[in-house]
């Protein structure tokens, strides 16, 4: 019977994704056995999480609550007229740390998937529409993940573009097989498009 402490550490840190309990346990246990500072860093920041970060209200991003929009939104070097969609804002990290890209963003707020219940309504499509407008948008670059679900959406988006703003550009990030990938463990949505956007040698 372990210590009622020690069990509530394991139930809390189990509740996280992709944490069974056996990491449960070795996370609780380690920092049972670390210097106490280390778990009151740890609190203290899940304490000040859900007070200092909040949603843009323009781009969706996450940003400090103190900041009125994304300073990436309101940065006078970022191009608005271009507007990557990415899924969830972590997405908007990945691009930048490419540092080739210079437009603005728009999170949706995940991926069309009816046995979730994400249904076209509970995405920011809405907001995405009304930014082409307000920012005089000419291109839409669609950067869902390729899942099942990042593909629907991202078919959804084009029609509803092509229906509403038929002279907007509208593009996808190219997909195709990453270096070092053996063909043999490739799965099929990656092989088809690596096919779809095969290029000259």
């Amino acid at each position: 019977m372990l210590p009622k402490a020690l069990q509530d550490a394991i139930d809390a840190l189990g509740l996280l994704p992709g944490v069974g309990p056996r990491t449960a346990e070795r996370y609780a246990y380690y920092l049972f056995r670390s210097n106490p500072k280390l778990s009151h860093s740890i609190s203290d920041s899940l304490v000040h999480l859900h007070e200092n970060v909040k949603s843009c209200p323009v781009t969706f991003a996450l940003i400090d609550s103190s900041e009125e929009v994304s300073p990436l939104y309101s940065n006078p070097d970022r191009d608005k007229q271009t507007i990557l969609v990415v899924e969830e804002p972590l997405d908007i990290y990945a691009i930048e740390q490419t540092k080739s890209y210079h437009g603005t963003y728009h999170v949706l707020g995940g991926a069309i998937s009816p046995i979730d219940g994400i249904t076209p309504d509970k995405l920011h499509i809405k907001e995405l529409l009304s930014r082409i407008k307000s920012d005089a948008a000419q291109e839409i670059i669609i950067a869902t993940n390729p899942s099942v679900e990042g593909e629907s959406t991202a078919l959804l988006l084009q029609k509803m573009l092509s229906e509403s703003e038929p002279s907007l550009k509208v593009t996808r990030l190219a997909r195709g097989l990453p270096l070092g990938v053996d063909l043999s463990y490739a799965d099929q949505i990656t092989l088809s498009a690596a096919l779809e956007n095969r290029t000259n040698l």
